[in-house]
């Protein structure tokens, strides 16, 4: 069951560890964290329970209450731990190779844990490495050319946010749709083709008829990029920059 935020008297990351017991098993937020991670990259958010960690720990699932006092939290922990990866990506010198850097970073975490994309998109995430993050990312924007001020410098993260999370939610459902149904997109537009070439001779969606005939197939890592840096572009006033190599 979960409770309102605010109830406790301070945020998870704020209150210290409880006091170890003399127990087999030695318990700390990072460790359940890692375990829940791995629960949910195998079964997804949906597979996660207290009950599961606690069994996958070998302790009884109270003890986990002493840690976490609900899901809420728990998802915190487990979003922040994702988000520490994530940090690792700044300290570039430029305000574009950090963006780049730290955008692709959070791609690679959304691809190996997809249910952190579920977690994307709602209000911000406020753990320590979640605000690193942030901060990395709004303080490169700000030495952009053509954002002036905070109004300009706001649109511009609420911007490449709205890019990230639909690009990735966009990615992960795909891969999902994938494994639930046995067929990629190719088998799919391959079994649509006849009903589509119909429609399209039909001649009344000429645009998308010459997206579909003239359209090459597009390479997952390479429109991600070129889509970023085409963003970017946009927001800054940059465009005389050339849309380079993703950052590894």
């Amino acid at each position: 069951m979960d409770t309102p935020y605010g109830s406790a008297p301070l945020p998870v990351w704020e209150r210290p560890e409880p006091r170890p017991r003399a127990a087999p098993v030695v318990l700390s937020r990072a460790k359940i964290a890692d375990v829940a991670i791995r629960i949910a990259d195998v079964h997804g958010l949906d597979g996660l329970s207290i009950r599961r960690i606690a069994t996958e720990l070998g302790v009884g699932p109270m003890r986990l209450y002493d840690y976490v006092t609900n899901r809420s939290e728990l998802l915190d922990l487990m979003v922040d731990a994702v988000y520490a990866r994530i940090a690792e990506a700044g300290g570039h010198p430029g305000w574009r190779d950090t963006v780049l850097a730290i955008v692709h970073r959070t791609r690679a975490a959304a691809l190996d844990h997809e249910w952190f994309a579920d977690l994307l998109g709602g209000r911000p995430h406020l753990g320590p490495h979640a605000l690193a993050v942030g901060e990395s990312t709004a303080a490169a924007l700000s030495r952009a050319p053509g954002l002036r001020g905070t109004d300009d410098l706001q649109r511009a993260v609420g911007a490449l946010d709205a890019f990230v999370v639909g690009a990735l939610r966009r990615e992960v459902t795909e891969r999902r749709t994938v494994r639930r149904t046995g067929t990629d997109e190719s088998a799919w537009q391959a079994a649509l083709g006849p009903y589509l070439t119909r429609m399209l001779d039909t001649g009344r969606f000429p645009t998308i008829a010459r997206l579909v005939v003239d359209g090459a197939h597009l390479d997952a890592d390479e429109t991600f990029h070129r889509t970023l840096t085409t963003i970017l572009d946009g927001l800054t006033g940059d465009r005389g920059a050339t849309p380079g190599p993703a950052p590894v």
